[in-house]
């Protein structure tokens, strides 16, 4: 019998959810920087991205169906990559340095290896299953 979770007994044992969340953090204090006139547009947005990822991760894991955790995870993953479009916007209004940017952008292309190689486990998973 194929077991989802052999490893994971809780979301917060992925290493995607874990590395997400080590970015969430960050940018809760980079964002703190922001001008205030920031604070209900990109700054809301930067937070609200990032927590979506890690929520999500966590709901899908709670579904305990491969097909529902990896839609919870692709939407997770979509947060992703719109953290990566809030961040360009952060560089081109100079709120951050091309540098952080790119040490950022890293960051969340990290994620997104992790996350991905997750989806690949829950469709094998899934498959395995079937």
């Amino acid at each position: 019998m194929w077991d989802m979770k052999p490893q994971a007994k809780s979301f917060e044992d992925l290493d995607c959810w874990k590395h997400s969340t080590t970015l969430r953090r960050r940018l809760a204090e980079l964002v703190k920087i922001f001008p205030a006139e920031e604070k209900y547009r990109l700054t809301d947005q930067i937070i609200r991205a990032s927590r979506s990822a890690t929520s999500n991760i966590a709901e899908g894991y709670g579904r305990f169906h491969f097909q529902e955790n990896t839609q919870y995870c692709r939407q997770a993953r979509g947060s992703l990559y719109e953290l990566i479009d809030h961040l360009l916007i952060a560089a081109d209004q100079g709120y951050i340095s091309k540098e952080e940017f790119t040490g950022l952008k890293k960051d969340v292309t990290s994620c997104l290896g992790l996350l991905n190689g997750y989806i690949n486990y829950l469709q094998k998973a899934k498959a395995m299953k079937s």
